[in-house]
């Protein structure tokens, strides 16, 4: 009855969503900002391409390549169209889509809700219309968009991000819209109608704090998900050097059992052996892609040995479950009680480690996993036996 709940919900959910045929499954893709921040230019997106293709990233299903702040730089003063950056994209950004698209990846650009953009460029505000039919043009299949400088617009934040919604539906072509409000106005709780993703969080920082902080406060909002609308705690840091490994591992199983966005943040024309293993594991990607499209969340904590249970269904009637230890040292056992997951004492799961790519065998009634790493994870697919 639970597995049907949650199948009840998900349709409700996606009935309230934007209908715009996008997100049916959270976003994978790479966004240039977390690790280039505004030292972009055209030849850094066009090795990207090639380089999300030679490293079997493209494969594993990260197709969007989006090209976060400061690719413009102005306005035409009669047009009103926005200018690209003369200077890092002297192409244009029509012919870097034509380059992308013909690498069989779909291409993003960034933009704001405000008078101008978080680093200073022109914003979209009064410019809705303008700007997404010049996207469109330019045969853009995502947009991301931030909320800075928007105080002078004088406009609640429902009503500047609908505009852009408006303007990217009248263009007849579909492009994924990524709001980015920082979950300040709790998004989650009424972008359904208005967005495709939507932020929760402030802006993550490649630290094992700021990974955490994010993810907590995204997992306030985990029965607001659904197909076509999906929480968004911000890109993924794996790679860029901040954390370890094993801190990496765990902040992609949390990323993808919450049915968040799989944006890689680093460059990926140089990523470590170790980092692409973790960003290409098809089992792990496989929850975040799953269809039936219900955020994973805590379901136990344990504030005295500081570790947590988080689990989600699947659509074959499976639930993926995550021991987490948060502390500093080893948790010597987690226990998953099978009755927490929904199902009675006395069910038996096969169980399978996504990391390990290993059948761990039949158990029944709960599971017990030893020896966690500290700020390390277990994440299980368990599937009931049928007898």
């Amino acid at each position: 009855m639970l597995f049907f709940f949650f199948i009840l919900l998900s349709l409700f959910n996606s009935i309230l969503s934007l209908d715009n045929g996008l997100g049916k499954t959270p976003q994978m893709g790479w966004n240039s900002w977390n690790h280039f921040g505004c030292n972009i230019n055209e030849t850094v997106i066009r090795q990207t391409a090639d380089a999300l293709i030679a490293t079997g990233l493209a494969k594993a299903g990260y197709n969007y390549i989006n090209v976060d702040d400061c690719w413009a730089s102005s306005r035409d003063p009669q047009t009103k169209f926005i200018i690209p950056d003369p200077n890092g994209f002297p192409s244009g950004m029509a012919s870097l889509a034509d380059y992308v698209h013909s690498r069989g990846l779909l291409f993003g650009l960034y933009s704001d809700a405000g008078i101008s953009t978080c680093a200073g460029r022109p914003g979209s505000y009064g410019y809705e219309e303008i700007d997404a039919h010049i996207y469109a043009q330019w045969k853009v299949d995502y947009l991301k968009y931030d909320n800075c400088n928007s105080k002078p617009t004088n406009k609640t934040i429902k009503e500047r991000y609908e505009r852009m919604r408006d303007a990217l539906n009248h263009t007849g072509r579909p492009i994924f819209y990524s709001a980015c409000e920082w979950g300040e106005m709790l998004p989650a709780l009424w972008f359904r109608s208005v967005a495709n993703s939507w932020r929760t969080t402030p802006d993550i920082i490649d630290t094992w704090l700021s990974m955490l902080f994010n993810i907590d406060i995204n997992d306030l909002f985990a029965d607001y998900a659904a197909p076509h609308g999906f929480n968004d705690p911000d890109m993924l840091e794996i790679g860029n050097g901040g954390m370890t490994l094993n801190e990496y591992r765990t902040h992609m199983s949390l990323w993808s059992i919450a049915k968040s966005p799989l944006l890689i943040g680093c460059d990926v024309r140089n990523i470590s052996k170790e980092s692409l293993e973790i960003l290409t594991n098809s089992e792990v990607i496989a929850v975040n892609q799953d269809p039936l499209g219900v955020q994973g969340k805590k379901i136990r904590i344990d504030l005295d040995h500081d570790t947590e249970i988080w689990a989600g269904p699947l659509v074959d009637g499976s639930k993926v479950v995550i021991t987490f230890n948060r502390a500093d040292n080893i948790a010597d056992k987690i226990l998953v009680l099978f009755t927490d997951l929904g199902w009675n004492s006395t069910t038996t799961v096969n169980i399978r480690d996504l990391w390990l790519h290993k059948d761990l065998g039949e158990f029944k009634g709960n599971y017990t996993a030893y020896n966690i790493e500290s700020h390390g994870v277990e994440m299980l697919k368990m599937t009931p036996v049928m007898l």
